[in-house]
């Protein structure tokens, strides 16, 4: 079989690429080597029948206020892709019970912030404003390609409004760590909780230069589309994906495992499978995959030599751990005005945050995790039984690889074993049930994933990293994946990088297959 294009895996950046191509007439194969599609966008009944979970992404935010979902969302919609909402996105219970909402209205948080510290809801307007002002240059940079005759207009048409010294100030306060802009600019430490975790969930840390504005950026993109999940499932969109691209004339193979990219005269023409079999590429070939497995295994000597020396020192991010409950019952929170809150992180603020980050960074299980509990049946009741209930635990800072405990209570042999894991649970366990009065009445069954077993589940989360690679400054923008990084060329012709390791990053937008299906189409 010949294909126009050959897409090598089947996460969102894949699917959003396959969709476009096909949708301008193009002949497109995704070929992916698990038994379903979707990547991280997995719906499992994890734990009990009739409960249904997202294994590991959960949030459409950056898919729903971005491009490309723009080009495909009513196309997606007619193959059931339907998103369920909430007011009421984000919020944060600390250890001693206190607590803060983010909602979707503005003036309601501006007034609640207020009520919290005089002067912090006028901060925060600032802050949100201030991204609103700033969009066209912001989201032209996160959203665009940074190599481009584009992003070199906007540049010089920024410096040119504002003056070239103001523009320099201006990115130099963007490199602000959270940890600085939310110090100075919040009194009320409810208010530094409730922003601080979303450092993590970025592949930064309070700490990190950059991590300011980014924590600024979720804050606005919170406030104004919430945090959708997916009615039935986040698998539900990976479905809705592979239904459209085979109404296009697209073809998806699950259990179709690339070993190697044929390049033949410095120019990609196809691939070969685990079988033996090898399909062509007329026109191009995609990889969605992490930088190690692109310049290692599937390109082998014909990896150009920068990028082959540069991945040496590629460095993949945090892991991440997963925990699942059934629930017989709604749970009962502690703190009051919780049971409609999408997203709840527990952390006592800035210092907790940044402590379990330098924990997990250094191999260390993480005395106090920063948690993050999601609450889907509260949003979309088809997600669990009639009265029932399920709870999507994230803990967005464990260790890859573990050198110890940091609590000095959990014995480990230095690898993410059942026994380490279900310990870990035990102590993630321990801080819910402070939090919820109800919960051992409730709980009908658990279920946890390790970093380790979020690798087995997909190859692209090396060490169970869903970021991609880090997120910091030396590995972001123009930098990502690697120094001499031009969009998402790989030095090898026709061959093109997508997925979470390249620009514009983590996080389920489809930035990065939507960039490149639009060069290609062009």
């Amino acid at each position: 079989m010949v294909a126009d294009h050959i897409i090598i895996g089947s996460g969102i950046n894949a699917l959003t690429a396959a969709a476009m191509l096909s949708g301008k007439g193009h002949k497109v194969l995704v070929l992916e080597r698990a038994d379903h599609v979707g990547g991280c966008m997995l719906s499992t009944e994890a734990t009990l029948p009739g409960f249904t979970h997202d294994v590991m992404a959960a949030t459409f935010v950056l898919f729903l206020t971005g491009p490309a979902h723009a080009a495909l969302g009513q196309d997606l919609a007619r193959h059931g892709l339907e998103f369920c909402h909430t007011p009421h996105p984000t919020g944060v219970i600390r250890p001693d019970g206190s607590g803060a909402i983010l909602t979707t209205d503005r003036a309601g948080n501006i007034a609640a912030f207020d009520r919290l510290s005089p002067g912090d809801g006028a901060a925060y307007k600032a802050d949100v404003t201030g991204i609103e002002a700033n969009a066209p240059l912001l989201f032209g940079l996160l959203g665009g390609e940074l190599w481009s005759r584009q992003t070199a207009t906007l540049i010089a048409r920024e410096a040119w409004k504002r003056g070239p010294r103001a523009l320099l100030a201006y990115l130099g306060e963007a490199l602000m760590p959270a940890r600085r802009w939310l110090g100075s600019s919040y009194q009320a430490p409810e208010l530094q909780a409730l922003l601080a975790p979303w450092t993590l969930h970025c592949g930064l840390s309070p700490d990190d230069a950059y991590s300011g504005q980014m924590g600024k950026i979720v804050a606005f993109a919170l406030e104004a589309a919430g945090a959708p999940i997916v009615k039935g499932g986040a698998g539900r969109a990976a479905e809705a994906f592979r239904g459209l691209i085979q109404e296009r004339g697209g073809t998806v193979r699950t259990g179709a495992d690339v070993t190697r990219i044929l390049v033949e005269n410095g120019r990609a023409v196809g691939v070969c499978l685990s079988n033996g079999e090898e399909l062509r590429a007329s026109r191009s070939v995609i990889a969605s995959v992490a930088p190690g497995k692109l310049y290692g295994p599937l390109l082998g000597n014909d990896a150009p030599p920068p990028a082959r020396d540069a991945v040496k020192t590629f460095t993949h991010g945090r892991g991440n751990f997963q925990l699942h409950y059934a629930l017989d019952a709604a749970p009962r929170w502690t703190t009051e005005g919780f049971d409609k809150v999408a997203l709840i992180h527990f952390t006592d603020g800035i210092d907790a945050v940044s402590k379990s980050h330098n924990e997990a960074l250094r191999g260390m299980l993480p005395g106090t995790p920063t948690i993050c509990v999601g609450q889907p049946a509260a949003l979309d009741p088809s997600r669990a039984p009639d009265g029932k209930a399920i709870l999507w635990i994230q803990i967005p800072d464990a260790p890859r690889s573990i050198k110890g405990d940091a609590a000095g209570e959990i014995a480990t042999d230095g690898t993410w074993s059942d026994a380490t894991r279900e310990a870990f649970a035990d102590r993630i366990e321990a801080i819910l049930r402070r939090h919820i009065s109800n919960f051992d009445e409730i709980v009908l069954k658990r279920r946890a994933y390790s970093p380790a077993d979020l690798e087995a589940l997909n190859v692209n989360l090396v060490g169970g990293d869903p970021y991609g690679g880090a997120a910091t400054i030396d590995q972001f923008f123009v930098w990502r994946p690697l120094p001499g990084s031009v969009n998402h060329a790989t030095g090898i012709k026709d061959l093109h990088h997508v997925g979470a390791s390249t620009h514009p990053g983590p996080g389920l937008s489809g930035g990065s297959g939507f960039l490149v299906a639009n060069r290609i189409a062009k």
